[in-house]
């Protein structure tokens, strides 16, 4: 008798989907086409030769260590870094507070096996990033949107969904994926008041905090929980990465919570992989200590800064009348939105054919009973092409949106 498969998967599987950012990006294999779909850093600027030289330095001095299994909390000098770095932003934590993952992917995936339920509901904005949607649906969540407007996540939005007795939030704050928005400290405030009004918890994702290119930065939303707290975090739990600021292959990322929290963080992450590879660990702390990580992310500020103005400049010139866009002050990506009535998902296929690739903006749309996403949008991506491709890439999706308008 043969396995009939369909009925061996959990019930879960039905709420898995691929990623179509995943997806996307096959397509990106035709050296003819000028992809701005996915988040991918700048390749050409990966410190390729500090890791060379670390690798063979942590392979000498240290190489029975780093090949060996390791605790599960991370490597401690490296936690003890990024304490460090939380600190400067003025969130007070020690390297103990720190769990390292295999990516913030990870970390979502790690915070829906700590709190979720069937049935729980996630309060995330709307649009929101794509990867915790994908994350979280697989644990048959609900899902609550509160619109964002130019300024981050409208607090009025945020009261209206807390009503439904959400069990966490889930902000990004500073250039958020997809809107580009950033959240204004007035509206960071209130957010940490209503999470102690309502008791919910505030997942702060923060994976662009340092690619900033003009204006003043704002403190996180851990620092302003923490600053009415007696100097300790009590509603919020922050997810940073590696991905952005050193490399994304590295697939470094890590949670900060308080220790009852995040020793059920610990507990989780011993049943998916153990521990994070302590080689890949020993070899980023190397090459991102001594201030080296600081300089590299100030050369990262510097071209994307230049690739976001070129983007802008060319939407100017190439962009049929009517259709509108963010502009944000940091992070990798731009939000277009065409004119009512215009679909994305077909422009994309008019876009393949004039070799330019986006992202249709409704995927980014958590699903809601009742709720239906916008379909005229789209995400740009500005930090992974080159200068001359953004120009032409920009002139090609003009006309594939001057077709479409026709």
């Amino acid at each position: 008798m043969s396995v009939n498969w369909r009925y061996r998967f959990a019930f879960r599987t039905d709420g898995m989907k691929s990623s179509i950012i995943r997806e996307l990006l096959k397509l990106t294999q035709d050296p003819d086409l000028i992809s701005f779909a996915g988040g991918l850093p700048a390749p050409e600027l990966f410190p390729v030769k500090e890791f060379e030289e670390a690798s063979q330095k942590v392979l000498k001095e240290h190489g029975s260590k780093a090949l060996q299994y390791s605790p599960t909390e991370g490597y401690m000098p490296f936690r003890e870094l990024i304490a460090e770095r939380m600190n400067r932003d003025g969130i007070p934590v020690s390297a103990d507070q720190i769990l390292i993952t295999s990516g913030s992917q990870q970390a979502l995936d790690l915070t829906g096996e700590v709190f979720l339920d069937p049935g729980d509901t996630v309060l995330l904005e709307r649009p929101s990033y794509l990867g915790a949607i994908q994350a979280w649906a697989a644990y048959q969540v609900r899902f609550k949107g509160a619109e964002i407007d130019h300024e981050g996540v409208r607090i009025e939005a945020v009261e209206d969904a807390l009503m439904t007795g959400p069990k966490l939030m889930y902000i990004l704050p500073n250039f958020q994926n997809p809107g580009g928005t950033t959240l204004t400290l007035e509206r960071r405030e209130r957010l940490v008041e209503l999470s102690e009004q309502f008791g919910v918890p505030i997942i702060e994702d923060d994976p662009y905090g340092a690619l900033r290119y003009e204006g003043e930065s704002l403190p996180p939303i851990a620092a302003i929980d923490a600053r009415s707290n007696g100097e300790s975090l009590e509603h919020v739990i922050y997810l940073g990465t590696f991905s952005k600021i050193l490399a994304p292959g590295l697939r470094l990322g890590w949670v900060a919570a308080k220790p009852e929290v995040l020793r059920y963080y610990i507990q989780a992450k011993q049943g998916q992989d153990l521990h994070t590879s302590i080689l890949t660990q020993m070899v980023a702390y190397e090459v991102s200590r001594n201030g080296f990580l600081d300089r590299h992310i100030q050369r990262i500020r510097e071209v994307y800064g230049e690739r976001r103005n070129l983007m802008l400049d060319a939407m100017k010139r190439y962009f049929p009348e009517g259709v509108t866009w963010t502009a944000p002050q940091g992070g990798l990506f731009l939000w277009a939105t065409l004119p009512d009535g215009m679909d994305t998902e077909p422009l994309f296929k008019q876009a393949i054919q004039e070799k330019v690739a986006f992202v249709p903006g409704y995927v980014f749309y958590a699903p809601e009973i009742g709720r239906e996403p916008l379909r005229n949008s789209m995400r740009l991506n500005f930090s992974n092409a080159r200068p001359e491709q953004i120009e032409e890439g920009i002139r090609r999706l003009g006309r594939a949106i001057e077709k479409m308008t026709r």
